[in-house]
C-alpha cells in the first residue's frame, strides 16, 4: 500500500470529500434535533377603556409573504378595545385628546371666552364642523386613501407619563403617546406638552416596515365661531423668512375644487390656520436644539364646504380652510405646534417669529407704534375705551397746525369763489373736449396765482392725515387687546359692534355738525347737497355694515374735537363775507 505522502493531489481530495460525507451522515444518524416550536400568530395588544397597557418594546414578528413573493415582516396588531380620551392642562390651555385617530377633540384657551351667553371658555376646535367633515385637528394626510382612513379611524393604545390612568387630567409638562397597528400599517404619535402655547408632536407611519410619507392636518375649521364677522376672518397662511402670507379660500384646493387637497409650491418655515385673534401654526423643530433649519416645511391646503342650518330656517354654506403640514422627506415627522392668541409679544417670542400674523397692512410702520402707545397709555388709564379717546385727542392736537393751514387756504378760496364762479359760468356752455375750456382753466389759475392760492392747500392736510387714519383703523381692528375690552355702559366689547347702534348715530350727527360749521368753498348746489348728506350716508353705512366699536369711538371723538377746533377758528379768525360779484 502506498504511503499517504505518495498519493496524488487528486486522490487526496477525493478521500477528504468522502470522509466529510461520512461525518455528516453519521451526525444526522446519531443526533436528533429537537422538534421546532409551533409558530405563534402576530401578537395583538388591546387596551380596555379603563386601563393603560404599555406596548412591548419588541413585538413578535411573524413571517408574511406579500403577493410579490418577497418576504415582508409583519408587525404586532395594536388596538384599544374602546374609545377613550386624555386631558392635559396648564395655566394657559385645556386640551382633550381622543384615542380614536389620536386627534384633538377640544383645545380651550383658559384666558379667553367666546361670545356665547353666558360666556364660555374659548375652544378653538369647531366640533360641529369636524364631525361634519369627518376629520379632526392632528389627523394624518397620506397619498393612499385607505392608509389615511385606517390611521384616522383606528383606536390607538394610549400611554401617559407618570402612569396616570386614562380619563385623568395631566398637568403640564406631560407626555402622551398613541400607538396603533393593523398588522401591516403601524402609526405612532407622541405629544410633549409644556407650560407655553407651543407643543411638540412626533409622528411615525410605517407599512410593512417601510416609512410612509404623511403630513399632520388641521381639519374641521378653526377659531371662535361666535365672534363678530367670524365667517370672513378664518384663513390659511404660509410663512417664509418672517413674512406671513394669508391664503383666501378661493386660492385653496385643487383647481378650486372643495375638499380636494392641493400641494402649495415652495418650502416654508411656518404654515397653519388663523382667525382675526388666534392661530394654529405648524413649525419645524427648533434649530437652536441642533434640529433641521427652518424653511423645510411642505403643506397642502383645501376648502371645507358644509351647509349650516340658520335659526331662521335658511341654509347657509360655510367655506372654511383646512391645511396639512410636514417636513420634507418620507421619514418620521417632528413638528412644533403653536396654538394660541395672536398677542404681538407672544408671537415675537416664537422661533421663527410669528408676529407677521398680526396684519397691520401697508401702514404697519404707523399702526404698530400707535398700538404700543395705546398699550402704554393703558398702564396709566386701565380702560381701552378712554385710552382710544385720549390717543385721538393727542393725534388731533398734533395735527391742529395742519388744520389751521387748511383753514387759511379755505379763507382765500372763499374770497375768490365768486370770481371763479363767474369764469365757470361763462364757459359752461362748452363741452369738456372744446379747446376753449383750456382758456377757462388759464383764467382760473390766474386768479389762484393773484390771490396766492394753492388749489391743493385745503386738501393737503387731509392727505397727510390719511396714513394715520388707515394705521389707526388697522390697529383698532386687529389688536387682541380690544377683544372683549369694555368701555362704558352698553359697550362691553370694543372689538365688536355697538349692539344698539348708538355710537354710529352720534358719530353721524357730529360729522353733520362739523360739515355745517365748516365754510364751503364748493359753489355748485348739487355738490353742496352731496356734502351735506355725506355724514348721514356714512353713519348709515356703519349701521348696515357694522365695524368695531373702538373704530367708531375714534371717529366720533375726532369729530367732536373737530367741532371744538372749528368753533375756535370761527371765533378767532372768522371768514369775511365774500364780495358780491359785479355784473357785466
Amino acid at each position: 500500500m502506498k504511503d499517504w505522502s505518495e498519493l496524488s493531489d487528486q486522490t487526496r481530495a477525493i478521500i477528504a470529500a468522502a470522509l466529510a460525507l461520512v461525518v455528516i451522515l453519521g451526525w444526522g444518524l446519531f443526533y436528533k434535533a429537537p422538534p421546532p416550536a409551533p409558530s405563534e400568530p402576530a401578537q395583538t395588544i388591546t387596551q380596555s377603556a379603563g386601563t393603560a397597557v404599555a406596548p412591548p418594546a419588541a413585538p413578535q414578528i411573524a413571517a408574511a409573504k406579500p403577493s410579490g413573493g418577497a418576504a415582508a415582516p409583519s408587525v404586532a396588531t395594536i388596538s384599544a378595545s374602546a374609545e377613550q380620551s386624555v386631558t392635559i392642562e396648564s395655566d394657559l390651555y385645556r386640551v382633550v385628546l381622543s384615542n380614536r385617530g389620536a386627534v384633538a377633540r377640544s383645545w380651550q384657551l383658559k384666558k379667553y371666552t367666546d361670545e356665547h351667553e353666558p360666556p364660555r371658555t374659548l375652544d378653538l376646535i369647531q366640533s360641529d364642523a369636524s364631525q361634519a367633515a369627518g376629520g379632526w385637528p392632528f389627523s394624518l394626510e397620506m397619498g393612499d386613501p385607505q392608509f389615511q382612513t385606517a390611521a384616522n379611524q383606528g383606536l390607538y393604545v394610549l400611554t401617559q407619563s407618570g402612569g396616570t390612568p386614562p380619563g385623568a387630567i395631566l398637568n403640564a409638562p406631560a407626555e402622551v403617546e398613541f400607538r396603533w397597528s393593523d398588522g401591516q400599517l403601524e402609526v405612532t404619535k407622541r405629544w410633549k406638552f409644556d407650560r407655553s402655547y407651543i407643543t411638540q408632536l412626533e409622528t411615525s407611519v410605517r407599512h410593512n416596515g417601510l416609512p410612509v410619507t404623511h403630513r399632520v392636518a388641521w381639519r374641521g375649521g378653526f377659531g371662535d365661531v361666535t365672534a363678530f364677522r367670524a365667517a370672513i376672518q378664518t384663513l390659511a397662511f404660509s410663512g417664509s423668512n418672517g413674512n406671513m402670507t394669508p391664503l383666501t379660500t378661493k386660492k385653496l384646493g385643487a383647481s378650486g375644487q372643495p375638499n380636494v387637497p392641493a400641494d402649495q409650491p415652495g418650502m416654508f418655515d411656518a404654515v397653519g390656520i388663523e382667525d382675526l385673534y388666534f392661530a394654529a401654526a405648524f413649525l419645524p423643530p427648533d434649530a437652536s436644539q441642533g434640529q433641521p433649519t427652518p424653511n423645510n416645511l411642505t403643506f397642502s391646503a383645501w376648502q371645507l364646504t358644509r351647509n349650516v342650518q340658520q335659526p331662521d330656517g335658511k341654509t347657509q354654506q360655510d367655506i372654511l380652510p383646512e391645511v396639512a403640514a410636514g417636513l420634507a422627506g418620507t421619514g418620521p415627522q417632528a413638528l412644533r405646534v403653536f396654538v394660541g392668541p395672536k398677542d404681538l409679544d407672544t408671537l415675537k417670542g416664537v422661533r421663527p417669529p410669528l408676529n407677521g400674523l398680526v396684519q397691520f397692512g401697508w401702514f404697519g410702520f404707523i399702526a404698530e407704534p400707535l398700538f404700543y402707545s395705546l398699550r402704554w397709555m393703558h398702564s396709566y388709564v386701565p380702560n381701552y375705551g378712554w385710552d382710544i379717546v385720549l390717543i385721538t385727542l393727542a393725534i388731533n392736537m398734533l395735527l391742529y397746525p395742519l388744520k389751521v393751514k387748511s383753514w387759511r387756504s379755505m379763507q382765500r378760496m372763499q374770497k375768490a369763489a365768486p370770481e371763479i364762479k363767474q369764469i365757470q359760468d361763462r364757459y359752461k356752455k362748452y363741452s369738456m373736449r372744446d379747446p376753449r375750456k383750456q382758456e377757462m382753466n388759464k383764467e382760473v389759475m390766474a386768479v389762484y396765482s393773484r390771490e396766492g392760492i394753492n388749489p391743493m392747500g385745503s386738501c393737503l392736510p387731509t392727505v397727510i392725515q390719511m396714513p394715520i387714519w388707515f394705521g389707526l383703523y388697522r390697529m383698532l381692528t386687529v389688536t387682541l387687546e380690544l377683544r372683549h375690552a369694555p368701555w362704558v355702559g352698553w359697550i362691553h366689547d370694543l372689538a365688536g359692534r355697538d349692539p344698539y347702534y348708538i355710537l354710529p348715530v352720534v358719530m353721524a350727527l357730529l360729522m353733520y355738525g362739523v360739515t355745517k360749521m365748516t365754510p364751503q368753498t364748493i359753489t355748485d348746489p348739487s355738490q353742496q347737497r352731496m356734502m351735506a348728506l355725506m355724514p348721514l350716508m356714512f353713519g348709515g353705512m356703519f349701521i348696515l355694515f357694522p365695524v368695531s366699536s373702538g373704530l367708531v369711538l375714534y371717529i366720533l371723538t375726532s369729530n367732536l374735537v373737530a367741532m371744538v377746533q372749528q368753533w375756535h377758528l370761527n371765533r378767532s379768525s372768522p371768514l369775511k363775507p365774500p364780495p358780491k360779484a359785479k355784473k357785466k
